[in-house]
């Protein structure tokens, strides 16, 4: 095969690796080489890997090689690097969850549902990515922020975003039980797609709170994301005709998608979508507003039809999540909490410990709300005939890891619940959730906008994301304006 290693890992896409793969620019040996080139130059200070599968790689990077000139038709993601979050289960490597308690574990037995799914579409598990303490939190201690070293990545799935960021995979696994996808897309400048509760196996993934615990992907670009959605809920025939997907153009669905065409003169034209003014209560920084604002401004550029909303039962689904991730991760967590506790950090473990405060009586109600404010943004929907809701993916940027406090108008805030306030309301809900790049603060940091679904309808609210995508510029137009600010 003759190569002219075309490629930049800056801003290297999984789509464009796909083809550029297929059509012989480079060969996957050659891209897993340069991506774990890139780790040994970053990971010193990034530690966005819990470990590296090296040898591994590179042994099914030949393989995909050959598969790739003998096999017709090739699978979606042969050859491309992909990291999985150390939750999920990879048969015969440890899932210890950054956690010291699970440090003498035995390998797992057997692949995670996810990941066997990506194995099976060709991808090369190029290693474990860093997360926070069973998933519990939005840090993701060790690892630093691609964008500035000496910042959070978000989390828990910090270390997934902090890779895909710098470019050492091209896509990677993720889990979100209060934002736990979202919150790191949006501090590292990435898409991170939240599919519909319960669309994506969570088999062989250890839970923090099984009524919301969800499996999706964070990558650089929404057709990245989609391309991973469609392979982990078996969809990968659709891969084939991803453009026609993305721009409402395909039948392979064999459904009516949403609306029409997004190639046409006006993308979005007729496209509802509400406008929540009050979710947050504006307590968010002014970048970040600023931002939303102009986001607004390419909705309407792109012919939306913006409307404004109210949704009564914001802060009920937010106090309802709350309270079931805390009552399901005490019970999860209970011999944990009774044998050698001082192993677990001790934020961590006074979470599970207020867990255990609530009384079966108080998680029942809880449930049921969740069911109350599911159907009453449903109510929203309908009323307005809304095919998504934007809001603010978070009210801030990426907070200083040394002490991870939020600056917000109304005063300071610890970075965990300062950063699942906008996010963790739709994990009551269930609904589809993708957090796109939107802009960069003062301080060259990302800004993200999330665009809430209905549920079950991925496609479509990847259609609104993708359009917004190209008009903004995305992930692409962020490194190109931090490159241009610091020459």
């Amino acid at each position: 095969m003759t190569s002219t290693m075309s490629f930049n890992l800056d801003t290297l896409t999984l789509r464009d690796a796909i083809r550029a793969l297929d059509a012989g620019e480079f060969s996957s040996v050659e891209l897993i080489r340069a991506s774990l080139q890139l780790a040994r130059a970053t990971e010193p200070e990034l530690h966005a890997f819990v470990e590296l599968y090296a040898n591994d790689a590179l042994t099914y990077a030949q393989f995909a090689d050959r598969a790739r000139t003998i096999l017709r038709p090739r699978r979606p993601l042969t050859g491309v690097p992909i990291g999985i979050k150390d939750i999920f289960d990879i048969v015969d490597r440890h899932t210890r969850c950054n956690s010291r308690q699970l440090d003498g574990a035995d390998v797992a037995p057997r692949d995670a549902e996810a990941v066997l799914r990506l194995r099976h579409d060709g991808a090369i598990l190029i290693g474990k990515t860093v997360t926070q303490e069973y998933a519990a939190g939005v840090i993701s201690d060790p690892c630093r922020n691609p964008w500035d070293a000496d910042r959070i990545p978000g989390g828990s799935s910090g270390g997934s975003a902090a890779a895909v960021a710098v470019g050492t995979c091209l896509g990677a696994l993720g889990s979100d039980t209060g934002g736990s996808i979202r919150i790191p897309a949006s501090l590292t400048g990435t898409v991170g797609l939240k599919p519909t509760f319960g669309h994506v196996s969570t088999q062989g993934v250890y839970p923090l709170s099984p009524s919301l615990d969800t499996v999706g992907p964070i990558a650089r670009t929404v057709a990245d994301a989609l391309i991973l959605y469609l392979c982990l809920t078996g969809r990968t025939a659709e891969i084939a005709s991803i453009e026609g997907l993305l721009t409402g153009n395909s039948e392979s669905t064999g459904r009516k998608l949403t609306f029409g065409p997004l190639l046409a003169s006006d993308p979005l034209d007729g496209v509802r979508i509400g406008v929540l003014r009050s979710f947050g209560s504006g307590n968010i920084q002014p970048d970040v507003a600023t931002a939303f604002d102009t986001s607004l401004q390419v909705l309407r550029d792109l012919r939306a039809e913006l409307v404004e909303v109210s949704w009564a039962h914001e802060a009920a689904a937010r106090a309802s999540a709350h309270l079931i991730s805390r009552a399901e991760s005490s019970a999860i967590h209970h011999q944990h909490l009774r044998h050698d506790p001082d192993l677990i950090r001790e934020d961590i473990r006074s979470r599970f410990e207020i867990g255990a405060l609530v009384s079966g009586d108080m998680y029942l109600r809880a449930l049921a709300a969740r069911e109350a404010v599911r159907d009453s943004i449903a109510a929203v929907y309908r009323e307005h005939a809304l095919a998504a809701i934007v809001v603010p993916t978070l009210p801030a940027t990426a907070p200083l890891a040394e002490s991870p406090m939020v600056s917000l108008p109304d005063g300071e805030e610890f970075a965990g619940p300062a950063l699942t306030r906008l996010t963790m309301p739709w994990n009551a809900t269930g609904q589809p959730v993708i957090s796109v790049p939107c802009g960069l603060d003062a301080d060259d940091l990302p800004i993200g906008i999330s665009f809430v679904g209905r549920p079950d309808e991925e496609i479509a609210l990847c259609q609104i994301a993708h359009a917004f995508e190209l008009a903004s510029g995305g992930f692409a137009a962020l490194v190109a304006a931090a490159t241009t600010a610091t020459s």
